[in-house]
């Protein structure tokens, strides 16, 4: 299928491994020009790399005269207003005409609501409500000026089944799906611009490995033992992957997925017992 969305322009937060990198990947091969942030300027340089030969070999599939990609590496804090400045200054890039924006990053500690203090759920909001809301307020206007636009947020299937240890998360993430509930449904999405949320469950990532390590440490058991036990909770019998995460973003950022908006879409093979 093609998405229709082969030279436009996308920003993938969060993007030098994981999830972030599966959405990249997937937008790549679909001929769209992306611009990667992250904080790790030598994991994002590797990352980057593998992009552009996954844009050129999509490109070559696609035809001789078919454009290669473009790959952009902004290493920077995006949850501060310099690391956003860099991203829309990027040499060669689209500024702040974004067709695509996917707002990703790195979960809040675990732990004891009774352990985290103020500046513990500051940090948590910026970075997992108020950084998505300042790049979809940068950028929003734009699509609805050209008559296309997408967002994706990459949140958490906490976000539908709170988990105690993750308090400050579900708090955070959860004012994000909130926000977007009320401004995917503003005069923006008459305008061709809709705004969606991924809910991933546990997919194969770093991330992943160290809760599952950690688990592994505080109960005495071999980690293969861990993978197993929660693999066997999953109705899938499996973790997801981040390319198979990449391709449900993809679709949604596509010319398909017009009339898909405010939605909270759960990725976790079927983990989540509820009818909705």
């Amino acid at each position: 299928m093609d998405l229709g969305i082969a030279g436009k322009w996308a920003l993938v937060c969060g993007a030098s491994k994981g999830l972030g990198f599966g959405c990249a990947q997937a937008l790549v091969r679909e001929g769209v020009n992306v611009v990667i942030n992250a904080r790790n300027a030598e994991a994002l340089q590797l990352a980057a790399s593998k992009l552009i030969a996954a844009g050129a070999d999509a490109a070559s599939a696609r035809g001789h005269n078919a454009p290669k990609p473009v790959v952009l590496t902004v290493a920077a804090d995006i949850t501060t207003p310099e690391g956003r400045a860099a991203v829309f200054a990027v040499p060669g890039g689209p500024g702040r005409d974004f067709d695509i924006v996917v707002t990703n990053a790195g979960g809040p500690p675990t732990g004891d609501f009774r352990d985290w203090d103020r500046d513990a759920w500051i940090k948590a909001v910026d970075a997992n409500m108020l950084t998505p809301i300042e790049l979809i307020k940068a950028t929003v206007d734009g699509m609805a000026a050209r008559g296309f636009g997408r967002v994706i947020n990459i949140t958490s299937s906490a976000v539908k089944a709170p988990i105690d240890i993750l308090g400050l998360s579900n708090g955070a993430r959860s004012g994000l799906t909130g926000f977007v509930a009320g401004a995917a449904r503003s005069k923006v999405a008459g305008q061709g611009v809709t705004m969606n949320n991924l809910l991933p469950g546990k997919f194969d990532t770093d991330r992943l490995a160290t809760t599952l390590g950690a688990a592994a440490t505080k109960t005495g058991k071999s980690l293969d033992d861990i993978r197993r036990a929660q693999q066997t909770q999953i109705p899938a019998g499996r973790f997801g992957t981040p390319e198979e995460f990449g391709a449900i973003c993809a679709f949604l950022c596509s010319v398909h997925a017009g009339y898909i908006t405010g939605q909270n879409l759960l990725a976790d093979g079927g983990a989540y017992p509820g009818a909705f």
